[in-house]
């Protein structure tokens, strides 16, 4: 989710194109047209459509940007991935972008905190009375690794082993995911971490799954992969007890 060639510095650190005085003013009138854009083959100029609070039209504004990232890291990789890309995706301008993320860095690892979210909520939504059987959730880690969400996120790590700027800001937000992502796995399936062993199994189900989702890159062995998943279900049941 070998190499990803790299931008060049302009692209890297996109300098902010309007002032911070006017920046409110265009990303207002850049959403406004937006939404009357969208809304004017379906809705009559009168009567007014409702007001939508500033506050709201830059939440929807962020979600868009953020939801573009993922999907533009999923297609085409941190290459094909600029400011410009994501914003002409998200249907809003590149000035408005830039009034939420200042940088390209800053956009790519927002979108990527917001995938490990969007990872942690769909876990849980699968079994929202805690633990499950066992398999279940082996399945359910392994989908979510072998999904776009992991992809989109797997295209930044590769981006930022070559980028200085990038590096420590998605280390240490892996970090924060890599914890989350195993208590949420240790809660799952019942884990007690205090007996031995324990917790380096949890552990190795989530390398495995991590490794079976950089493995989903080149080819889709569904087969191969039913095979693993079922087996490491045994183990686990034989190992947790």
């Amino acid at each position: 989710m070998g190499g990803v060639s790299t931008t060049q510095a302009a692209e890297r650190a996109e300098p902010t194109d309007v002032a911070n005085a006017t920046t409110d003013a265009i990303t207002d009138a850049a959403d406004t047209t937006t939404d009357a854009t969208e809304s004017a083959e379906i809705v009559p100029r009168s009567p007014r459509l409702p007001h939508v609070p500033k506050q709201d039209r830059s939440r929807a504004t962020r979600q868009r940007l953020l939801a573009a990232a993922v999907a533009c890291l999923a297609e085409h990789g941190w290459a094909g991935s600029t400011v410009s890309v994501v914003a002409e995706r998200a249907g809003v301008s590149r000035g408005a972008a830039q009034h939420h993320f200042r940088t390209r860095e800053d956009l790519f690892t927002a979108a990527v905190e917001y995938v490990a979210e969007e990872r942690s909520t769909a876990l849980r939504a699968l079994f929202p009375e805690g633990a499950a059987d066992r398999r279940e959730v082996v399945v359910a880690l392994v989908d979510l690794y072998t999904g776009p969400l992991f992809r989109a996120a797997l295209h930044l790590w590769v981006a930022a082993s070559n980028e200085e700027q990038l590096r420590p800001r998605v280390t240490e937000l892996e970090a924060r995911v890599g914890r989350e992502t195993h208590r949420i796995a240790v809660e799952l399936l019942a884990a007690d971490e205090s007996r031995p062993g324990v917790r380096e199994t949890v552990q190795g189900l989530l390398d495995m799954s991590r490794g079976l989702g950089l493995a989903n890159l080149l080819t889709n062995d569904g087969g191969r992969r039913e095979r693993v998943v079922a087996q490491w279900g045994v183990l686990l049941d034989e190992a947790l007890g």
